[in-house]
């Protein structure tokens, strides 16, 4: 595996080191050692999620509020996403700045989004999968939302056209710090 800085210093791109032959391909999609010895980070990752989407849907951007905070490791089994970060933290110094990346099945990246991030993506292909690890549990009381097309974001999302949203995503409220 090997470690990819972004313009965030916290959000971090892993790129796993498959192993190909004739008959296709392996690889760790994920090793908590190798993930530590990596990234300095130990996390204990307790909730496996499973997205399905079709091209030109646009989930997010959603976090969770403390003390229910989550962290996520992000990767696509299928398809392509623009896959996005925002920093919510009130007091840090890239408050209200995002990173986005493209995730595949083809380049197989994986991002690291730590507590106090909001995540969105959007899908570029017919058929998307994505997977991703949290470090806590889902908590309906500590969901928030941000609007996806927040003016004071300005995240360059590469849509042709209107994206397909949520009702809770159409009515979410703009960005704020979170303290």
């Amino acid at each position: 595996m090997r470690l990819h800085e972004t313009e965030i210093t916290e959000i971090l791109i892993i790129e796993p080191s498959p192993y190909e032959d004739e008959r296709g391909y392996f690889y760790e999609s994920f090793n908590a050692a190798e993930f530590e010895r990596l990234t300095g980070i130990r996390k204990t990752f307790v909730q496996d999620n499973h997205s399905r989407s079709g091209r030109n849907v646009l989930r997010g951007l959603h976090y969770q509020a403390a003390p229910k905070a989550q962290g996520k490791l992000i990767r696509v089994v299928g398809g392509a996403i623009f896959d996005v970060a925002v920093d919510v933290r009130a007091g840090s110094p890239t408050c209200g700045k995002w990173v986005g990346r493209v995730l595949s099945s083809e380049n197989r990246l994986q991002l690291w989004i730590p507590e106090g991030f909001a995540h969105g993506f959007l899908a570029l292909t017919d058929v998307v999968d994505v997977l991703y690890k949290a470090t806590d549990y889902y908590s309906p009381d500590h969901e928030r939302s941000i609007r996806w097309d927040d003016s004071e974001l300005s995240i360059k999302w590469p849509l042709h056209e209107s994206p397909i949203v949520s009702d809770k995503d159409r009515n979410a409220r703009n960005f704020a710090p979170v303290e």
